[in-house]
């Protein structure tokens, strides 16, 4: 018998392992920092500087607890959405609201739906409350609408994920075919519509608020256009009796002081959101460019990203990454079949695309090589 407490036969079962190793990480295992930040698909044009001079104002508050109720930011945002307060809840972004989606909705070995390489840290709630995740390929590199919904009907599933912009193709589908989607799902599946990236998608991408749907939540962050990913808000809107299910199992003081005053300030200042979502659609272009420079086709993306189709396969994209890193360029890549063969490059700053301009045709030499 082990002298040491006993974790639940779960837990046991779980790999000790985070969806994403942070560049943090890698540049204390490099022992050097990266020139160019432009893999996690942080917002690099930085926040509003009224939001700034807010944090700064609000730091002598940070003594006393958070608002348990996130009643001014939610607030502000019924009034941005045209809805009510009670259609709203706040969480630490949108992941610890997905942890709260599965808590709710699944217990050991119930059916999730998902696509085949979407989202990684929804896969991770899965498998932490003990769902079976059911998984679909994409189809051109966009997230299979069909054939989720036959996987949903087939498994009789309670829960299904699909993000519209998707992450990490940067692909999206019209608003008709989402709504479409939608009335199609058994009334019994919840629905997580991730749009995360719903400010940098073409009009025409989100489909219309309707909160009258209980089987529907619109998932939506503050970490993308408005820069403040590293506070860690994210909201959802649906229906208020399926709202109010969050306050069974939410981090009551979850969402900081400093948090909340920083999303207002963000909320308030739509110049400032405007000019970032016409950075972020330059930078986009900048990306196809470089790509196109060196002989490589981009992904069309809605997103603050841009995959690369690095014209191999997986290993080989993989060997573009690695020697990107090695040039101190941070980025990312797919991993499920098919779509291993881009990598993904976040929006930025000028000097940071420059940086990769001149370290990408290096490194795809490298590749090459073997």
């Amino acid at each position: 018998m082990s002298d040491r407490p006993r974790l639940t036969p779960l837990a046991q079962s779980l790999p000790a392992t985070v969806p994403f190793v942070g560049p943090e990480a890698q540049e204390r295992a490099r022992g050097r920092p990266f020139r160019a930040r432009i893999g996690a698909n942080e917002n690099g044009f930085g926040p509003s500087p009224h939001v700034l001079s807010r944090m700064a104002e609000a730091a002598a508050e940070m003594w006393k607890y958070c608002d348990p109720e996130n009643f001014d930011l939610k607030q502000a945002l019924a009034g941005h959405h045209g809805v009510a307060p009670e259609n709203i809840v706040v969480g630490e972004g949108i992941d610890g609201l997905l942890g709260l989606v599965v808590r709710l909705m699944i217990e050991g070995g119930a059916p999730v739906v998902t696509s085949l390489g979407a989202y990684p840290t929804f896969n991770y709630h899965v498998a932490g409350f003990g769902g079976r995740l059911v998984t679909v390929p994409y189809e051109n590199d966009r997230e299979a609408l069909g054939g989720l919904l036959a996987a949903v009907k087939r498994e009789k599933a309670p829960l299904v994920y699909l993000a519209n912009p998707d992450n990490p193709m940067g692909s999206w589908w019209p608003a008709e075919d989402v709504s479409r989607f939608i009335e199609a799902l058994p009334q019994t599946t919840l629905l997580v519509l991730d749009e995360a990236y719903g400010e940098t998608a073409p009009e025409g991408t989100l489909p219309p608020l309707d909160i009258s749907h209980p089987n529907v939540l619109r998932m939506r962050t503050f970490s993308k256009a408005y820069g403040l990913a590293g506070l860690r808000c994210g909201y959802a809107i649906g229906e208020a009796g399926t709202i109010q299910a969050f306050d069974k199992v939410r981090n009551h003081f979850g969402v900081t002081r400093m948090t909340q005053e920083a999303c207002l300030a963000a909320l308030a200042d739509r110049e400032h959101l405007a000019g970032t979502l016409q950075k972020i659609a330059d930078s986009r272009g900048r990306i196809a460019t470089i790509a196109t420079e060196n002989g490589l086709a981009a992904l069309p993306s809605a997103a603050n990203f841009v995959s690369i189709d690095c014209g191999g396969d997986g290993a080989f994209a993989v060997r573009v990454l690695q020697a990107l890193v090695a040039r101190d360029v941070f980025v990312r890549k797919p991993m499920a079949p098919t779509l291993d063969r881009c990598i993904r490059v976040s929006t930025g700053p000028t000097p940071e695309m420059d940086v990769f301009a001149e370290a990408f045709p290096q490194a795809l030499a490298e590749a090459r090589k073997g």
